[in-house]
């Protein structure tokens, strides 16, 4: 029997117990004395959250699959528990032994969205390893960061002892390798993490200097070592279909934030939006064969017992054998009761065609992201989606039965006039009226448009890094804009609105382009009690204004400052596979409004070729 480290007088005062007390089905257990690496691996939110993330699963299985690496899981302790361990000193602990995670060799930290930096330093408090890199001993483990915030670490490199850029299969195995190997040498943490640095895709903050000109901005960014290199280059990998993916996933006790089996289709996106990360970090586009898609699904949901399956991509409608996939997982799990679902289509007649057959026409909603009001705008953005093809699947979409619409849209984005935030309001109503020109016997009730809009947040290697952000005051001002607008409709009582709020746009804003010198706020902010500040509840800028203050650096210098394109940015350093030149060229065609066509209908020559592979090479066998 296993010894919980929280005693159940404490599991019976928190919400949740089973967050923390492991053993679900498919955790993998191992002997502590028979493997020479234990690493913890941790995803800085709250366990419903991090048990839906696929890379967490993909890296779990793969560390497993080795017999000498036991991968272990940690989370944040919500709120209550954090309270309890604090006054009680109870050290973090992994889920499946339940032993503290300073014992371990590696603490790997997935790292998703830049409003979890505060709960970094919440994991490496509670699990009483110092939180800077610079004071931690041979006694600690290594602190490894990974995932797509890390396409910018140096806001949190000073907590980092080393980060991972892009997909982790194919430098992992040489890193656990040479931490072995250095352990059998008896070498320590500093010969580790030296030898560490030539593995292609890992950095190493500690052996790079940074130096500023007066004004603030980078002027030099440069390896304090020899044989370090001057760029890491991000990791990918080409030959998905036999790369590590876990066919028995773990299965959580309560009901997770995505309760299903995720089956990713393939990686990357072949639209090139101009404000999206994903779209261009991930690059090339890489398939997975459907012979191989179907073998998974039928070996997850059996591993499972879960009765909803979901395609995992960027864009699933890209993927060049969706039909036959979608129709196997209809004829093969309809009659189990499976569910199927789709994020990410394009709303065109085959994915309304596909989702009558595998939704409730009557409980679900559509989504459609055309993100900018107007046309001009999506030509901004290069969104490559007409007014006449938004208009045209709502229209079908109403036929079909539906009646609920979701709609996404960004505001401040580069360029952006009061008309193009009224253009929101304006094809709202126009899709209302595609709905209330079907004949009234054949309406499904009421049309229910739900209007959502976010703020524009600049990241790195996007088009749009060099673009400046606007002040909380204007970004609520847009969304009045908008609000009224709506109002002014004809329709305005079939559509909803509502807005992300605008302070934690700011400060995201700051901390996706920030320096090294960002570590001092998150740091500061953390110490007055900053947490969990994805979450509304819990989020409080006041403690964020007061450690900007405190530090004497400036928000605004971050946020509202356009770059020239010449300047020397932080991540400029990582090679990401896209060039510079690329993004260039997009900045100014973004200004000309011009529009560039997909991977699939053109090469635009972003450098992702490189890789050999993929959509880059379809159709040259």
């Amino acid at each position: 029997m296993r010894k919980l480290a929280l005693s159940d007088e404490i599991l019976l005062q928190v919400e949740n117990p089973a967050r923390y007390i492991g053993g679900e089905i498919n955790a993998v257990m191992k002997n502590p004395d028979q493997v020479k690496i234990r690493f913890a691996m941790a995803f800085p939110d709250v366990y419903e959250i991090g048990m839906s993330h696929l890379g967490m699963q993909i890296l779990y299985h793969m560390f497993n699959q080795r017999p000498d690496v036991w991968c272990e899981r940690v989370f944040s302790p919500w709120t209550d528990l954090n309270k309890i361990m604090r006054q009680q000193r109870i050290p973090l602990f992994a889920l499946e032994s339940q032993d503290p995670v300073r014992d371990f060799d590696f603490l790997g930290i997935t790292i998703q969205y830049e409003m979890c930096y505060t709960n970094i330093l919440q994991l490496l408090d509670l699990s009483q390893i110092p939180l800077s890199a610079a004071d931690r001993d041979d006694t600690c483990p290594i602190v490894i960061g990974g995932g797509p915030c890390v396409y910018n670490p140096e806001p949190i490199a000073e907590f980092f002892d080393l980060f991972y850029i892009g997909e982790g299969e194919t430098s992992y195995d040489a890193l656990l390798n040479l931490y072995i190997q250095n352990k059998a040498e008896g070498a320590g943490r500093r010969e580790f993490l030296q030898k560490a640095a030539s593995i292609p895709g890992i950095y190493v903050p500690s052996l790079y200097e940074v130096r500023y000109h007066s004004d603030g901005t980078l002027a030099a960014f440069t390896p304090s070592f020899p044989g370090i290199p001057k760029k890491v280059e991000k990791q990918v990998v080409m030959e998905l279909n036999n790369s590590a993916y876990p066919t028995k996933p773990v299965v959580p006790f309560i009901k997770a934030t995505q309760d299903r089996v995720t089956l990713e289709i393939q990686r990357g996106c072949i639209r090139g939006c101009r404000f999206c990360q994903a779209g261009m970090i991930y690059r090339p586009t890489r398939e997975k064969d459907v012979e191989r898609l179907k073998e998974y699904a039928r070996q997850m949901l059996e591993n499972t017992g879960y009765d909803e399956i979901s395609l995992s991509s960027l864009s699933s409608s890209d993927y060049s054998q969706l039909k036959e996939l979608v129709n196997f997982l209809i004829d093969e799990f309809k009659s189990q009761g499976v569910n199927i679902s789709l994020p990410s289509l394009r709303i065109d007649a085959f994915a309304l065609d596909v989702m009558s057959k595998v939704q409730d026409i009557r409980k679900s909603s559509l989504t459609f992201a055309p993100e900018a009001g107007s046309q001009r705008l999506r030509d901004v953005i290069n969104k490559g989606l007409t007014e006449e093809a938004i208009l045209q699947g709502a229209k079908s979409a109403f036929q079909g039965g539906w009646n609920k619409v979701k709609l996404y849209f960004m505001l401040g984005l580069p360029t952006e006039t009061e008309e193009d935030m009224k253009g929101i309001a304006h094809l709202a109503e126009k899709i209302a009226e595609e709905y209330y020109e079907i004949p009234k016997p054949q309406r499904n009730g009421k049309v229910q448009i739900t209007v959502s809009t976010s703020f524009f947040v600049p990241k790195p290697f996007t088009p749009f890094q060099w673009a400046p952000m606007f002040t909380q005051e204007q970004f609520v001002k847009k969304a009045k804009v908008v609000k009224g607008e709506i109002r002014a409709q004809l329709n305005q009582r079939s559509i909803r609105y509502n807005w992300h709020e605008a302070d934690v746009t700011i400060l995201e804003g700051f901390l996706a382009r920030g320096d090294r010198r960002a570590a001092q706020v998150i740091r500061c902010a953390y110490e007055k009690g900053a947490l969990y500040d994805a979450w509304s509840e819990t989020f409080r800028m006041d403690l964020w204004l007061e450690a900007f203050s405190q530090t004497g650096i400036s928000l605004d210098f971050y946020t509202l400052r356009p770059r020239k394109t010449e300047e020397l940015l932080p991540w400029d350093f990582i090679d990401a596979g896209v060039t510079k030149e690329f993004l260039i060229r997009e900045w100014e065609r973004a200004r000309e409004e011009k529009v560039t066509p997909n991977c699939r209908m053109r090469c635009s020559g972003c450098g992702a070729k490189r890789y050999q592979g993929g959509v880059c090479y379809e159709g040259q066998n």
